[in-house]
């Protein structure tokens, strides 16, 4: 391949400074333009004060997410969702920093609040163009970069695929490369071109810009004598550890004391996570209990009139973290169980009550649960919670079936959008809920939250498998 191909817009710390001189100038002329375009206020020097102080807070932001590092190879939308953050941060400096000094009278509202709207569409815009941009000249064969990959694995075969799957990352695999001459996966051997001695040679000529080392934890001789031989080159070099035996649930990498650690069970609900969801749930639980007044009280008269017996039924579940939580919901039974022995609804079940079973299909009787969402037992979104004796039936028959409570225990979940919810009269039918609900604690985003509260206002609510 050409050099000069590969070498176009090469250094990162002028595309750094550059992005840095046009985050700073966003900040402070959109503020700018929009004080003089407004027409009923004049530029006082207290936006000149406002606008320094918003480009500190965002530059400190900024660094501490790494928003200026080099982000070839990193998902696009985690860099538009990072950015969104920073400005989110600068953002609520400023307000809390303006409450606190009771100065937020000598600002236009109006003009702070299309300042907080317009410039992160405006800083994100230049992203966008930028990586189409890159995208188009990578596409052709410029700005790219040549990478080696050091062990065959089936990790090897995903960065692999990763790699010639998206072409805009500007990304070409030159080899794999491995000692080894046995247990070879079968997609990743077909590309072995030599062993680790050839790819030294390799780089050291210059042939090569990246080297991922993807073997296994337990080559720690092979990896050490590897990076020692690269030190003698300007190629950049990763360890990818091979984690896939492990089989991370929800991992993450953090740091204690300066070293690196990975999670292998962990929350996705730590620090700004949990915040926003808690957030989330509070602002929904109050807003749909609002909504739904009425139809609780037209329930709770139905109820008590149709059959003898209390109008709420409270059961013990496993909250976050196993602990005991006591959900409430209509009753739907002459009787109820909460016990050692819990036996699930079935189809003609002699105990539910006629309007008790219209209210179970429709998923009505869930309704009380919102207040069980608003003092922090549940939240609106999250695996739905089993009878405490279902838990001690299943999780010993169903690997990982406790990871579930990792997260709290919601009022709709990935598993019921997807025709997982009623009866589960089959193991095969417990585990595939509980897979949905796994996919759905490693995978969490806010915005995961409001698409299963979308589906299930249209698939949710009622389902031929309720009982």
């Amino acid at each position: 391949m050409d050099g000069s191909k590969r070498g176009m817009i090469r250094d990162l710390h002028h595309l750094s400074l550059l992005f840095k001189v046009f985050d700073v100038s966003v900040i402070y002329f959109s503020l700018y333009f929009l004080v003089i375009f407004y027409g009923n206020v004049d530029w006082f020097p207290q936006y000149n004060l406002l606008a320094l102080i918003a480009v500190l807070v965002f530059g400190f932001a900024a660094e501490i997410a790494r928003l200026y590092k080099s982000w070839r190879g990193v998902d696009f939308i985690l860099l538009v969702r990072r950015l969104c953050f920073v400005w989110f941060v600068a953002t609520l400096c400023l307000l809390v920093l303006g409450y606190t000094l009771k100065i937020t009278s000598e600002f236009s509202r109006v003009i702070l609040s299309a300042w907080f709207l317009v410039t992160p569409i405006v800083l994100l815009s230049l992203r966008v163009l930028l990586f189409l941009v890159l995208k188009y000249f990578r596409s052709q064969g410029y700005n790219s970069r040549q990478v080696s990959i050091v062990g065959a694995n089936q990790l090897s075969s995903q960065i692999i695929k990763h790699i010639q799957s998206k072409p805009f990352l500007g990304m070409r695999i030159e080899g794999l490369y491995d000692d080894r001459t046995i247990n070879r996966d079968d997609h990743a051997a077909d590309l072995i071109i030599g062993d680790m001695k050839s790819l030294v040679d390799k780089v050291k000529s210059g042939e090569v810009d990246i080297v991922y080392i993807t073997l296994p934890m337990k080559a720690d001789q092979r990896i050490k004598q590897l990076i020692l031989d690269l030190s003698d080159t300007t190629a950049s070099v990763y360890i990818i550890p091979d984690l896939y035996t492990y089989q991370l649930f929800n991992g993450q990498w953090s740091n204690l004391g300066g070293h690196p650690v990975v999670s292998v069970f962990e929350t996705p609900f730590n620090g700004v996570d949990a915040f926003l969801k808690r957030t989330q749930d509070v602002i929904l639980s109050l807003l749909i209990l609002m909504l739904i007044s009425p139809v609780l009280l037209v329930i709770a008269v139905a109820v008590k009139a149709t059959s003898p017996g209390p109008v709420l039924f409270k059961q013990r579940r496993y909250g976050m973290s196993g602990e005991d939580i006591y959900v409430w919901k209509f009753r739907s039974m002459t009787c109820e169980d909460d016990g050692d022995l819990v036996r699930q609804a079935t189809k003609n079940d002699g105990r539910i009550t006629p309007l008790g079973g219209f209210l179970r299909r429709t998923s009505l009787d869930e309704l009380p649960q919102f207040f069980n969402v608003l003092l922090g037992d549940m939240s609106v979104v999250g695996p739905r919670p089993h009878a405490a004796a279902h838990n001690e039936l299943y999780r010993s028959k169903i690997r990982g079936y406790m990871l579930r409570h990792a997260v709290k225990p919601g009022i709709t979940g990935w598993a019921q959008i997807n025709g997982w919810r009623g009866e589960t009269d089959t193991l095969e039918k417990m585990v595939k809920r509980i897979e949905c609900d796994h996919w759905y604690i490693s995978n969490w985003s806010i915005w995961l939250d409001i698409k299963i509260i979308f589906l299930t206002i249209f698939k949710g609510f009622v389902s031929k498998n309720a009982y």
